[in-house]
């Protein structure tokens, strides 16, 4: 009785992609690089994702959302796996995230900066000359 509720349970790529609102080409890709476990398969062959493995699909999606790297999550989900992460662990591992995105905002805005520069040179007239295209050549 116990493997019926589970076959019950369990769903078949298709129905994770539409249920996860992702691709099926990301589902099989997060399983080439493991993040997902190979899932168990029907007797016809049919791959079926158990609630854990749905779960498991939702957590790196919604960990990709919050702009987590594919190795930053391979450490999130190891540390889960493992059973033997603390919160503080957890907190370590965000906080290096936040910094990172602190970076990448700091040098976004150095970028806004010097575009903005550069395009108020610019005349927007019909020649070729073009003081953007001169700055990127560079010197």
């Amino acid at each position: 009785m116990a493997e019926f509720t589970l076959a019950r349970e369990a769903i078949k790529r298709g129905a994770l992609a539409a249920r996860s609102g992702c691709h099926i080409e990301t589902i099989r890709y997060y399983e080439k690089i493991q993040l997902l476990p190979e899932p168990n398969r029907s007797a016809h062959g049919h791959r079926l994702y158990s609630k854990a493995d749905q779960a498991r699909l939702r957590f790196i999606l919604r960990s990709r959302e919050l702009g987590f790297s594919l190795e930053e999550i391979r450490s999130l989900l190891s540390l889960v796996d493992r059973g033997d992460y603390s919160c503080a662990d957890i907190f370590n591992l965000t906080s290096e995230h936040v910094a990172n995105i602190g970076k990448k905002i700091d040098d976004l805005k150095k970028l806004q900066k010097t575009l903005k520069k550069i395009s108020k040179q610019c005349d927007k007239g019909n020649t070729p000359d073009c003081p953007i295209i001169d700055t990127l050549l560079g010197p």
